[in-house]
């Protein structure tokens, strides 16, 4: 038996779906864990680029099975496109390489209509929501009215759980929210019919599937989107996603024990980045951060928002390695520095007059951080393509070696460029 769970260190975009993809090359199955299709993973083979926001990443290798696990819930219309549009990039996607959990919360119509409407009414305390309706599908899971996969399959008890939902949204949608148009119950039932007929052939209990698999010897990657920073317990709250993109969840999110799992993998970028709202002490608002913007095509996946950047924040990362229980971690867009004469490292907070190198609990703390840095040079030449950890620049090795020391767990795989092929192995995980 052998489990990684592959978690973002950071806010997300961190370059998961790289390392995914990387991966999955030794992995038997990859299971996504948690999130939604608010979250994108980029995957380049050779000059193809595959943009994936449901799917794992191992979708990519024929042999490679891939689980959408409990924890994720799922816009079933962006599913079937994104079916859609693998096959016309010549990947196979079928019942025998992609496996949905039965147990896995559907985004309704409703959820993405009211995720609009909530943000909306936030005014300038907005969140950021990517309004896919996320959010407002995790409140009917803990609500305890969310509709599921088994529901959908059983068209008893979807008609009568549909009709629940639909009566008390148009009750929220004309009091709450003064809307003429209300939610047809017809049209609905009608289009989600449609769905259950294309996608029930992938719905199984992919808890046993999975727990199987490991019995079996075989390799396993839970594959988190977003980030440990973006966590609704741990992260920057309220500034964070609907769902747990930590290590811990990958339990949760699929139904397999936690003493099954062997490591942990935290996937951070050589400096720092942020989608949306709330505090970032690190970011850079001068040259180098239109660099690293620029350079780092930093525009998300899923919003293709531009993404604020700044300098690698330890405190923070060390933050994250606790909460996730990290035993190693993969360095994404080295490369991007290359061409900076002196970078900068975060390792300690200054609040209010006081120092710290612990992660603050509030956020009204965290906005008043003030980053202490220290200094280390650059190496002024590329690194893109580089095959071994040995042809590194020295400055280069110097620079990962601080990081590993600062953090204290070992770094496994270097990102020397977007490409499968460019990308050091140092510590082989399977």
């Amino acid at each position: 038996m052998s489990s990684v769970v592959l978690i973002g260190s950071q806010w997300g975009d961190e370059g998961k779906g790289k390392i995914t993809d990387y991966l999955a090359e030794h992995a038997d199955v990859v299971a996504r864990f948690q999130g939604g299709n608010n979250a994108g993973h980029t995957v380049i083979v050779g000059d193809i680029e595959y943009k994936l926001h449901l799917i794992p990443s191992g979708i990519i290798y024929p042999g490679t099975k891939c689980i959408i696990g409990n924890g994720v819930v799922v816009d079933p219309q962006v599913l079937l496109d994104e079916m859609n549009y693998l096959k016309e990039k010549g990947i196979e996607v079928s019942p025998d390489n992609l496996k949905i959990s039965s147990h896995t919360h559907i985004i309704m119509p409703y959820h993405k209509i009211l995720d609009g409407l909530e943000e909306e009414a936030r005014g300038d305390a907005k969140i950021g929501t990517t309004k896919r309706g996320i959010g407002p599908c995790y409140v009917d899971k803990i609500a305890r009215v969310g509709i599921r996969f088994c529901d959908l399959l059983d068209e008893d008890t979807f008609k009568s759980k549909l009709m629940e939902n639909i009566t008390l949204k148009n009750r929220t949608l004309s009091k709450l929210y003064d809307q003429v148009d209300l939610l047809d119950y017809n049209e609905i039932y009608s289009l989600f019919m449609t769905y259950k007929e294309l996608i029930a052939p992938y719905v199984d209990d992919v808890s046993v599937i999975l727990n199987n698999k490991l019995k079996n010897g075989e390799k396993v990657l839970f594959e988190g989107a977003q980030g440990t920073l973006l966590d609704i317990d741990h992260g920057t709250y309220p500034f964070v996603t609907s769902s747990n993109p930590t290590a811990g969840f990958a339990s949760v999110g699929t139904g397999v024990g936690p003493t099954k799992i062997d490591k942990v993998l935290g996937i951070t970028k050589a400096y720092l980045t942020r989608v949306g709202e709330g505090p970032f002490p690190t970011e850079l608002f001068d040259e180098v951060g239109d660099i690293l913007g620029t350079v780092g095509h930093e525009f998300g996946t899923t919003t293709g928002r531009k993404r604020r950047c700044g300098w690698f924040d330890a405190v923070l990362m060390n933050y994250t390695a606790n909460i996730n229980g990290l035993t190693h971690m993969a360095v994404t867009k080295l490369d991007v520095l290359d061409s900076l004469p002196i970078i900068k490292i975060c390792t300690a907070y200054e609040i209010d007059g006081v120092l710290t190198k612990n992660f603050p609990p509030t956020l009204a703390e965290l906005s008043k951080a003030i980053p202490v840095f220290e200094e280390v040079p650059g190496w002024n030449c590329s690194t893109v393509g580089i095959k071994t950890y040995a042809e590194l620049p020295e400055n280069a090795k110097a620079y990962l070696k601080k990081l590993e020391e600062l953090i204290d767990v070992p770094i496994a795989i270097i990102a020397v460029g977007p490409k499968r092929d460019e990308t050091i192995t140092i510590i082989d995980l399977f």
